[in-house]
């Protein structure tokens, strides 16, 4: 299992509902393993776009045991609420990402702390505004500061060039819009 890849546009279909216990993930509609889908090593991220929707966080998976079933690895990086007949995505962003408290939705707080994959695109759509960034993955911290000013932090952590992208959420120039 690689750290990290070069996609944050993997293929994912289907709804998918946890069980904390076991850690299984059952899929509806789902093609877990097949060639352009979620595989072992990859993230999966539970609900919808974390910026505009219910999110549940990211795990990493463990293993595929068929298109309808995978096994994740923890977890921790979850919120803790029940996850149902929810949507998912999947990446191929840094797993060690996920047992980070500082970008788990366990964590509580008033920031907002997400992993984005910024392609070229995104880099040239993002310049010269707040979220200006290198390519690579990025995680990116947003606040409301003592005066209620947006503040914007981004800390590169994997450099390169060649990332894919085309998940929800897209990185430009305003990745929280």
């Amino acid at each position: 299992m690689a750290l990290w890849g070069n996609s944050d546009n993997v293929t994912s279909a289907g709804i998918v509902t946890v069980n904390y216990s076991t850690r299984v993930v059952d899929g509806h509609g789902t093609a877990f393993g097949n060639a352009g889908s979620i595989q072992a090593g990859d993230v999966i991220r539970f609900g919808d776009d974390p910026t505009t929707g219910v999110y549940f966080g990211d795990a990493v998976v463990a293993s595929v045991t068929s298109t309808s079933q995978l096994t994740i690895a923890s977890t921790a990086g979850l919120s803790g609420a029940a996850i149902a007949g929810t949507n998912f995505y999947a990446t191929q962003c840094p797993s060690y990402t996920v047992g980070d408290v500082k970008y788990s939705e366990s964590s509580s707080g008033t920031t907002d702390a997400y992993v984005y994959g910024v392609a070229k695109q995104g880099v040239q759509n993002a310049n010269a505004t707040v979220y200006e960034t290198g390519a690579g993955w990025v995680g990116v911290t947003t606040y409301n500061d003592q005066h209620g000013n947006l503040r914007v932090k981004k800390e590169i952590l994997v450099a390169m060039s060649g990332i894919t992208t085309g998940n929800t959420p897209i990185y430009d120039a305003d990745p929280l819009s």
